[in-house]
This record gives C-alpha cells, structure tokens and sequence, in this order.
C-alpha cells in the first residue's frame, strides 16, 4: 500500500521561488506561518523596510533589535515614519507579498499564521485548494492534523501577537489530534533559543502542557530560524522545528 507523505515549512518570509516547488513529490503541504519578510537579518537589502526606507535605515534597526534596544528602534522608526500614511504603505507593500505567496502554493495546502501575519487579508489570497486552519482540525492522509497560529506578546509586536488566554483557548479546543501543528514552540528552552540571535524566542507553556496531556504522535513549529535544538522527544510526542525556509528552501517530510 502507498504510504502518506506531507511536506512541512515555516517561515517562508518572501520565498515565493521555493514555496512553489515545497510540495514536489508530497501528498499536500503544511505551511505554519510567517509568509511576510518584513525584514531580513541576514540581507538588509531584502523586505518591506528596506524597500520604504533603504538598506542603512535597515541595518541600524537590526542593531538596535539584536542589542535589544527595542524602545530606541521604535523610537528610531517613528521618525522614519514621519509623513507617511504607516498603515496604508505597510498593507500595500503585504498584499505584493501576499499575492505572490499564495499564487505560490501548491494544492492541497494546509496553512496557518505567524506572527508577522496579517490574517484579515489572507481570505483575499486563498484560492481555491488551500485551507487556512487557526483552532481547527482537518483530516489528511486518515491522521488528525490540528492547527494553532499566530505568537505570544513580545517586544518585537509583531502583527498577530495575540493573549496567552486565547492561544491556550485554541489548543484546547483542538482536542486529541495525532499531528499537533504551530508556528511557535513549546516553552522548553533548547527549542526556544537562536543561537544566531543569542536570544529565546517566545514559546508556549500551554502547548507544552497540551503536548504532555495528549501526547500527539509529532509537534511541529518554527519561529525559531536557527534553534538550539530542532528537535526533541517530550514524552511520546516527537517536537519538530520544521526549518527556517526562507533560508533552506527545504521543506521537513513527515511519512507513513
């Protein structure tokens, strides 16, 4: 009998280029979250900011964030902004990014939000094929996928930060499930950190809590683009983070 296999990515911060080859060979795509570059660490040429304001004005916001001075790149930002109508220049510059993103995906797809997301504008962009999953469930390949999107407050507030009380309302609400799908990690520090950003990303103590208690055959994320550890076993639940695929271009492979 032919197995199931499903193509898994995060992170895809503007690569159109690979997205439309990440379900090669697979049954379907997962895609958990961060379509949006906004601003590239690693190339301050690349993203929305560097596009409005250049590459100079980008990289001393990335020294400010690095060093964690996020009240002075704030402050620095504000007067880049100065004139300019932010929110009308910010959801252009998302609806490019979006347009070319979800022309992108292959069908099917499975997708959630990150929490550089801006869920409103993703009904506009869907098509025909691809399902966008928050607090839901959807069976593929006869396992219980279910999906959680979006971040946890933090000092980058970022556009879909949301309580604490309402992403552990989701988790719950999923129920047992055999494929535990998130954009951010568990909270357990060698998932949570970056080992190029020398800093810990946000993680969930209500879904490490959940992955306790329900014990889902795999828990996959990303968020964290170069993890301390990208995978972990919590008791019966094996904790994958799926890679930093604006990065690799690769996608994670989940078979049966």
């Amino acid at each position: 009998m032919a197995g199931t296999r499903i193509h898994v990515v995060s992170d895809v911060h503007g690569n159109a280029k690979d997205l439309a080859r990440a379900g090669d060979g697979a049954d379907a795509l997962v895609c958990l979250g961060d379509l949006i570059l906004f601003l590239d660490y690693a190339d301050h040429s690349r993203g929305i900011f560097p596009d409005l304001f250049g590459t100079e004005a980008a990289t001393r916001v990335v020294a400010l964030r690095t060093a964690r001075h996020f009240e002075e790149a704030r402050a620095y930002q504000r007067t880049l902004w100065a004139g300019i109508d932010r929110e009308s220049a910010l959801e252009e510059a998302v609806r490019r990014q979006y347009a070319e993103l979800f022309a992108a995906f292959p069908t099917p797809t499975y997708a959630t939000y990150g929490n550089v997301d801006v869920p409103r504008l993703w009904p506009e962009f869907a098509r025909p094929g691809t399902t966008v999953l928050d607090g839901t469930r959807v069976e593929i390949g006869g396992r219980v996928f279910g999906f959680v999107g979006g971040g946890l407050p933090s000092p980058m507030r970022t556009p879909y930060e949301i309580p604490e009380e309402e992403y552990a309302a989701k988790l719950e609400a999923l129920g047992e499930v055999d494929v535990l799908c998130t954009h951010i990690p568990p909270q357990v520090p060698e998932l949570r950190y970056d080992t190029v950003a020398r800093r810990f990303e946000r993680g969930s103590s209500a879904l490490l809590d959940v992955i306790r208690r329900t014990r889902p055959r795999y828990a996959l994320f990303g968020h964290v683009h170069q993890p301390l550890a990208r995978r972990m076993r919590i008791g019966a639940t094996e904790c994958v983070n799926v890679g930093h695929f604006a990065g690799t271009g690769r996608p994670w492979a989940l078979t049966w």
